[in-house]
């Protein structure tokens, strides 16, 4: 069942997106937002959030930069890395982003109503931190096992 609601939401934006005419793939999407709501945003912090590789990713950054969605600037607390951040063309287009996804998710919503869209939302929270806390536990021993192999070798 989640499965089928979350390529539903994917197909839902997707359509959305050709509908509002941005010309931007999800990824590059999902990595303007990643930016956005990152404070002294990084490629590191973003490779890190996203999953993705970091070939990917830096691909992804230049892309936006040529598009003029980002800016790269030095960041004062470790010269080795860039800080980014979104321009006001960036800025204009999240607000568009923003504006589709309210749109996608009341038209998924429907005659829902308010409390079963909060019911909705409390569970799907909750199913988050579940598999985020799942994930911290599972690397969490991965590092142990890790380190008690370099122990031994």
């Amino acid at each position: 069942m989640l499965h089928q609601l979350m390529h539903v939401y994917r197909r839902q934006l997707r359509l959305g997106i050709q509908r509002y005419q941005l010309d931007l793939p999800v990824t590059h999407i999902r990595v303007l937002k990643g930016i956005n709501r990152t404070s002294e945003c990084t490629a590191h912090k973003i490779v890190q959030h996203l999953g993705q590789d970091k070939a990917r990713v830096t691909r992804v950054l230049n892309e936006l930069m040529t598009a003029g969605l980002i800016v790269k600037s030095k960041n004062p607390q470790d010269r080795r890395s860039l800080l980014l951040a979104p321009t006001e063309a960036g800025q204009s287009m999240l607000k568009e982003i923003e504006a589709l996804e309210a749109e996608t998710a009341q038209r998924m919503a429907g005659d829902l109503s308010d409390e079963e869209v909060a019911a909705f939302v409390k569970t799907a929270s909750a199913m988050i931190h579940n598999a985020g806390e799942y994930e911290t536990r599972a690397a969490e021993q991965l590092e142990g096992v890790c380190q008690r192999s370099a122990q031994d070798g």
